[in-house]
């Protein structure tokens, strides 16, 4: 049925021009973007210049997030103002964008005057309809530091899956959310000391009053189905009453009547949205209500990466339609990005910034390698360096930019760079062939299945010099003097121009196709081949002769040491001590890993201890993997240990192990592994490491 509906709504929107307005997440305003950050603009990119080429009015809209705790203390540790902090990244986010050709209509900022406006409107709102209370709390508050504590500066134990090293809102193993107080050996960020309660007097949006309107919302299509099936837990759980509000200091908006109150950092970043739009709307004459309005007929789509799921889908539409704004239409995520199967890591140096990729290699190569992996679902994605020189290489220079190279110099050598374009060569059944597909990869574009248009357009490049293969104009000019005038020699210039036009109108074709993943590549194309490639699917000639410009390089082939520069300056920047980031925000922390070589302070994080093994049994399905029950001296926990191809399981009753306690539990296929037993060798060889007699289950080890 939702296949069908699909179906139906491209059929609609083929017939008349939509209006459709566009979000990127807001990337935080404490540091670089990232390539991790940069694959959510570029599949949105995609998503957008594909409407505009279809002819709809697709509006892209976006800001950088500048309010929270973490932007203040940044700029306190910078000696700078948070204002001014604030606008020096977002000049470097604005560089990182325009040069990996991301399309925004607007970028604006959170901490505007829109922003606070709708903030307040919003808030009001919400208030005056009953759905916002006051509720004094009791809250984390770090002595040394001299403040409350947001709830991403808290770490400790998930209190529902005993995961370690979690944030103070939500496990990022199983995805629990809670209030920070209930984390388990809870640690300031800041100061690492043991955080403290205090009261303090807090405004709270009662999202359980939206529950069944966002049930429907949600039965209605407007999420992915792995997203629906979160949604499902958390509508399980209950949904509880959402703090809007957070105590001074902090950097943002002081809520209205309280000036030691503020709108919490993820009650005003979604509204910068539509701050954004609102700037937008007031420079170009548009009609904001028009696609904010509770009844407004435009389309409205978020683009989001999958941490940031709960906000987008559960209290963002709630408080739109609290406040009686119109909730999304769409909203897409996406996964997360990998490094050669490993996270984003600053020692490895693959926690690599959008401009140390752009100072290497061309952003262009990356828009594409991206569009060939993503498709609809939140899955993660993997930059594979290896592969990603290869595919490159392949697929743009060896197949795509070959057929221009390949067709080009005859053209120019032989016919004065005239290319015929009558019916010989537009009817010609090659390059009917390669515009037969023009639906079906709209139709891949239109439902973010990327990686499907890739893989249609490359097979056409494929058959397009299959075609040039069986021709050989390297042969027709070899076995024929084609400046005579002989009856031969004109048969043979006819056959190589038509064969080489038919070569250069499929790369044309070709290249529409890929102009939303690669305008730069589009450009230089259309200069080459003297044509507009403005519609979608349109073929660009329109005269029987066309004259095209003298050929120049339009891609070069990525050398795996182009690579590399881009990976060494990473590892540098750690070896030297620094990376320029700031770790910690109210939103999200990046992934960082430290050096082979650690200090006493680094091994004293490690929590080594005593575990009995109270259960040990097979994993079905797995070959090395065991199956633990560890008590830690009254806690039990899981560990899936890859000792199978040594040790039995009824050898391991009731032996003690050496364990690491605090290792941040790993979602595995076969279920959560809340920490690791020590072990030496390899295969049948490997011995577990076990203390001596006497020992007890939780003690220390020293």
């Amino acid at each position: 049925m939702k296949s069908k509906q699909k179906a139906n709504d491209r059929s609609k929107h083929t017939m008349a021009a939509r209006r459709i307005l566009v979000t990127s997440a807001l990337p935080y305003a404490n540091g670089s973007i990232h390539l991790g950050h940069i694959l959510e603009y570029i599949q949105t990119d995609i998503w957008v210049r594909f409407q505009r080429l279809r002819g709809h009015r697709c509006h892209y809209i976006c800001a950088d997030d500048a309010h929270g705790s973490a932007i203040m203390l940044k700029a306190r540790e910078g000696g700078v103002s948070p204002e001014v902090l604030i606008e020096r990244v977002r000049e470097e986010h604005l560089a990182d964008f325009k040069d990996f050709s991301i399309s925004f209509d607007n970028y604006h900022s959170t901490h505007s005057e829109e922003n606070r406006h709708f903030s307040e409107l919003i808030y009001q709102r919400l208030k005056d309809k009953g759905h916002v209370k006051k509720r004094v709390i009791k809250q984390a508050y770090d002595e040394q530091a001299g403040m409350f504590l947001p709830d991403r500066f808290i770490r400790g134990e998930c209190p529902r899956c005993g995961a370690a090293n979690q944030y103070g809102d939500c496990c990022e193993v199983c995805g629990a959310t809670y209030a920070a107080s209930e984390l388990r050996a809870a640690r300031s960020v800041l100061s690492n000391s043991v955080p403290v309660l205090r009261e303090s007097e807090h405004f709270f949006f009662d999202l359980a009053h939206f529950a069944d309107e966002l049930k429907q919302w949600m039965a209605e299509g407007h999420v992915q189905p792995e997203i629906t099936n979160k949604l499902e837990e958390w509508f399980a759980a209950g949904l509880a009453p959402w703090d809007i509000s957070r105590d001074a200091p902090y950097f943002g908006f002081a809520i209205p009547g309280h000036a030691d109150k503020f709108f919490y950092v993820w009650l005003d970043a979604p509204i910068g949205y539509m701050a954004s739009f609102q700037q937008y709307c007031e420079r170009e004459r548009l009609n904001f209500d028009e696609y904010w309005g509770a009844d407004s007929s435009a389309e409205l789509h978020h683009f989001i990466g999958k941490d940031i799921a709960y906000f987008h889908t559960l209290f963002w539409p709630a408080m739109l339609s609290g406040s009686g704004f119109r909730k999304p239409t769409r909203i897409h995520c996406h996964g997360f990005v990998t490094i050669n199967g490993q996270k984003m890591s600053k020692s490895r140096g693959t926690f690599v910034t959008a401009r140390t990729y752009l100072e290497r290699l061309d952003a262009e190569y990356l828009r594409y390698y991206f569009a060939a992996r993503l498709n609809t679902k939140v899955e993660d994605i993997d930059l594979n360096l290896e592969d990603f020189v290869a595919r490159v290489n392949s697929d743009l220079v060896g197949k795509l930019v070959n057929i221009a190279s390949r067709c080009a110099g005859f053209i120019e050598r032989y016919f004065a760079r005239r290319m015929r374009t009558d019916e010989a060569v537009l009817r010609h059944p090659v390059v009917r062939e390669v515009a037969q597909p023009v639906d079906e990869i709209a139709a891949a574009y239109e439902d973010l299945e990327y990686s499907s248009a890739m893989r249609l357009i490359m097979n056409l490049a494929d058959q397009v010099n299959r075609y040039i293969d069986l021709e050989k104009p390297w042969r027709i000019v070899k076995e024929h003097q084609l400046d005579e005038a002989t009856e031969g020699a004109e048969q043979a210039r006819t056959q190589l121009q038509i064969a080489c036009s038919v070569g250069l109108a499929a790369f044309a074709q070709l290249v529409v196709y890929l102009k939303p993943v690669m305008p730069g590549l589009s450009k230089k194309a259309e200069r080459f081949l003297a044509v507009s490639m403005e519609g979608w699917g349109r073929p660009p000639f329109d005269e029987p002769d066309h004259v095209i410009k003298p050929f120049e390089s339009l891609l070069s082939r990525i050398k795996p040491a182009d690579v590399q520069a881009m990976i060494e300056p990473e590892r540098a920047a750690r070896r030297a001590g620094g990376d320029g980031q700031a770790d910690g925000d109210d939103k999200q922390q990046e992934d960082g890993q430290e050096e082979a070589m650690i200090n006493i302070e680094d091994f004293a994080k490690v929590d080594l201890r005593v575990a009995r093994v109270v259960q040990a049994e097979e994993v079905a399905g797995a070959d090395r993997l065991l199956k633990l029950i560890l008590d830690f001296g009254g806690q039990q926990r899981i560990v899936f240990a890859g000792i199978k191809t040594a040790y039995k399981p009824q050898q391991l009753q009731g032996r003690l192990v050496a364990a690491v306690a605090n290792l941040t539990a790993k979602k595995m296929t076969f279920g959560v592994s809340e920490g690791m037993v020590l072990a030496a060798g390899e295969g049948k060889d490997i011995f577990l490491l076990s203390p001596d007699n006497g020992a007890q289950p939780g003690m220390k080890i020293k």
